[in-house]
């Protein structure tokens, strides 16, 4: 009788799909389109949220220990650096709403 031989770490790395690297290239940030506009998005947990900035979509502080959103548009016209400047920090739920 035959035995059933099991399949190695290293067979089901090759069996899956590549990984998606694009993540890694944005600071692990994913892209998302809000009204006609593509923006790179990164989720900050509360123990990485060190200081407090205003929310641009409620016009309140976000403060320092909250989980919250940071987002920069991903067509800047004066390329990525300035579009990294220019991010913007926004409560998880005000994001979502908008």
């Amino acid at each position: 009788m035959a035995r059933h031989r099991r399949v190695n770490k290293y067979q089901r790395a090759a069996a899956a799909p590549p990984s998606d690297v694009t993540r890694l290239a944005y600071g692990g940030a994913r892209r998302e389109t809000r009204r006609g506009v593509e923006w790179f998005v990164r989720d900050i947990p509360a123990h990485r949220a060190e200081k407090s900035y205003r929310c641009p979509a409620c016009g309140t502080d976000v403060p320092a220990g909250q989980a919250h959103v940071v987002a920069w548009s991903a067509d800047h016209l004066f390329g990525d650096e300035a579009a990294v400047r220019d991010r913007r920090h926004y409560h998880a739920y005000c994001w979502s709403s908008s």
